[in-house]
């Protein structure tokens, strides 16, 4: 890789042992992808749970710190494992909150941001049109792409890390404008996209055909009319399901404004369309194993303040079934604004749990499941459904309202 004067200088150790192992491991990632430089960014966004870091990670951050580690740049973290003040409520193990207190103490030592959102970019960090980032969570990467404009790869934890320590990262993927330039042409036709979970059910049918990297469809279809948080929810899905990192939507997302300009003058490598049949299809593909509901999760990414409102109306009046727990996940600075209008209020008062700082899947769901048994989990996040299987739950992916009706009486609706 060609090298800066001043990246020349980190790896000779003259900004100290942690930058130089930092940028050592970054010169082996840019090695690998055929980087032929490194393109400074702006944010690193990274992850610090411990489900995922695990004591080996714990004990890594904390060599950092011992090795002089500081943040260089902006640095936010992703979603955590355990919500503070609400551990035992869940019935979490003592390791988990132990664990997560030593994993933000080493980052605050390096001066991270400890937002533990998976929602930066809606709270605290709006990715800007053109700039670089070095972001790890792939909901956040696929927004800051396709949603803002701005240039990442999904940059795993000891990347991330990297690159928030040297304020750079290796220069190949959706750094290149070649890179961004679609390949797969979607149509969507006559689907009815109302609701976050109309909008991660598109996520999930195009994933699934797609299921590449380094493939960017581009939506066509007539008045596409998404929210923000309906975009967060199709981009989360379409990043779970086919690793896609951006997309391109005509009349939408910013970096093009025709279907020509989408593909750069090329002609797309694939074609889908995408109808009903296909939506229904998703949603009919989550089984459930029996009519009971175990668990209702409304998380996956985080809840925005105008998701809690939503739900927190569609809950007003009604108490939960106490055969079947609901939980919610939203970043502390929505909660402290639902708390504020009331929302959590009526949340609460139904039986609603409300998680700050976290996000189901990195939970340790796996030991919740087999504490209280836990096998049937219904929820209107695309992109929680297709990873709970993995840690033992029957997945029940369903609309928002089928949902609401699933905590109320604790059976599934269809």
């Amino acid at each position: 890789m060609d090298l800066t004067p001043q990246e020349e200088a980190m790896l000779e150790g003259r900004a100290g042992e942690a930058a130089k192992a930092a940028l050592e491991f970054q010169v082996e990632v840019g090695d690998f992808f055929a980087a032929k430089d490194f393109v400074p960014v702006r944010t690193a966004h990274l992850a610090s749970d411990p489900e995922s870091l695990r004591e080996a990670g714990a004990e890594f951050l904390e060599e950092m710190v011992g090795r002089g580690a500081r943040f260089s740049i902006p640095t936010t973290t992703n979603a955590g494992t355990v919500d503070f003040a609400k551990a035992e409520l869940i019935g979490q193990r003592d390791i988990w909150p132990k664990r997560a207190r030593r994993i933000l103490d080493s980052l605050d030592t390096m001066g991270a941001h400890l937002c533990n959102t998976c929602v930066n970019y809606q709270t605290i960090d709006q990715p800007l049109f053109g700039e670089h980032l070095a972001w790890g969570d792939t909901g956040t990467v696929i927004w800051a792409n396709s949603v803002g404009g701005a240039r990442s790869n999904f940059e795993a934890g000891p990347a991330a890390l990297a690159a928030g320590i040297t304020g750079r990262a290796p220069r190949y993927g959706y750094h290149l404008p070649e890179q961004r330039l679609a390949t797969v042409r979607v149509d969507v036709v006559d689907v009815d996209l109302r609701g976050r979970a109309a909008w991660g059910a598109l996520g999930c049918a195009v994933g699934r055909e797609l299921n590449d990297y380094w493939k960017v469809p581009c939506l066509v279809g007539d008045g596409f009319k998404p929210t923000p948080d309906e975009l967060k929810s199709f981009g989360a899905s379409l990043a779970s399901y086919g690793s896609v990192a951006m997309f391109h939507m005509v009349g939408v997302t910013p970096e093009v404004r025709t279907v020509a300009e989408a593909f750069g003058g090329r002609e797309p490598v694939a074609r889908l369309q995408v109808g009903p049949a296909d939506i229904e299809a998703v949603y009919r593909g989550f089984v459930p194993e029996d009519d009971h509901a175990d668990l209702v999760v409304f998380s996956g990414p985080q809840l925005s303040i105008l998701e809690m409102g939503e739900l927190a109306e569609m809950f007003a009046g009604k108490t939960l079934h106490p055969d079947t727990r609901t939980l919610l996940t939203t970043s502390s600075i929505a909660a402290a604004e639902a708390h504020r209008l009331g929302y959590a209020t009526a949340l609460e008062a139904a039986g609603v749990i409300i998680l700050e700082g976290v996000c189901f899947y990195v939970m340790a769901p796996h030991e919740l499941a087999e504490r209280f048994g836990y096998r049937t989990l219904v929820t209107d996040s695309a992109k929680l459904a297709n990873i709970v299987a993995g840690y033992g739950y029957n997945p029940v992916f369903r609309p928002t309202d089928v949902c609401v009706e699933a905590s109320v009486t604790g059976r599934i609706a269809w």
